[in-house]
């Protein structure tokens, strides 16, 4: 099993394969559109539930249409396995909500 603390190199995040993400110095980012400020506070609010779940704690910027969120493991000075981990659970909260990924954003 994967430490969940290694910092991943490159390739590894490449062989993740998160399509609604991009990298952004040592963080994964990604921005989802949504239908109203309404939508959007909903899916700020599955995401912090599921940050509690996993204790670890992304970055998030809700406005109106969009929330954004960076996940980086600020105790390794960049991704792991927890990042991926929370990304996967991110995008499927936006997708439930049909909130649609920005990555060229």
């Amino acid at each position: 099993m994967t430490d969940p603390k290694r910092k991943l190199s490159s390739a590894e995040i490449a062989e993740a394969q998160l399509p609604d993400w991009h990298l952004a110095e040592d963080a994964l980012a990604a921005r989802f559109k949504t239908k109203n400020f309404a939508a959007g506070l909903e899916l700020v609010n599955r995401i912090g539930a599921s940050a509690e779940d996993h204790n670890h704690h992304p970055d998030i910027t809700l406005t109106y249409p969009e929330v954004s969120v960076t996940l980086s493991s600020h105790d390794v000075g960049g991704i792991t396995r927890r990042d991926i981990d929370l990304a996967r659970v991110i995008t499927g909260h936006a997708a439930d909500l049909g909130a649609a990924a920005r990555p060229e954003a």
